[in-house]
């Protein structure tokens, strides 16, 4: 829910709200223990999540990823952790990114014909300089979350 919350107030603002990011992280520490995750586990995601911030700490100082995004991917990191996981929730986000940069420039080129058909599309994602990164975000979680160790740790304790 937080991310689909997300990538729809991207979408539409641009931006993302910091409360998303935090009850990511917030729900991850109460839900972890009950999923069964023990503490070293638990640490191991904590760290991804740093380590995820660290590398969006630096793209966001060198203005090529918004804070929001830089938020949003670290809290979402927070639910893979260093696994295998991670790298392919990190690889889908890529390729949503990629694909979503493409459609987004397409549109931009198209502004003219698009405000003169009248197509619903937010204004925002046509004048604004930035690409809504959320919504790759938002996608790449999605893709990934069956492959985390919560979903797996649920999965497990199936009969």
């Amino acid at each position: 829910m937080c991310l689909a919350l997300a990538a729809f107030s991207d979408l539409l603002e641009m931006k993302i709200p910091n409360r998303i990011s935090a009850i990511l992280l917030v729900s991850f520490i109460i839900i972890s223990p009950l999923a069964g995750l023990n503490a070293v586990v638990i640490g191991l995601h904590i760290a991804a999540a740093i380590a995820v911030f660290a590398v969006c700490f630096c793209l966001f100082a060198a203005n090529v990823m918004g804070g929001g995004d830089a938020k949003l991917l670290s809290a979402t990191a927070i639910w893979f952790g260093f696994n295998a996981s991670l790298a392919a929730f990190l690889l889908y986000v890529s390729v949503f990114g990629g694909l979503l940069t493409l459609v987004v420039l397409l549109l931009r080129s198209q502004e003219n014909l698009i405000l003169a058909a009248r197509i619903p599309v937010p204004r925002l994602l046509l004048t604004a300089k930035k690409i809504p990164y959320g919504i790759a975000i938002a996608f790449g979680g999605f893709a990934a979350y069956p492959s985390s160790p919560l979903m797996q740790a649920a999965f497990a304790q199936l009969p």
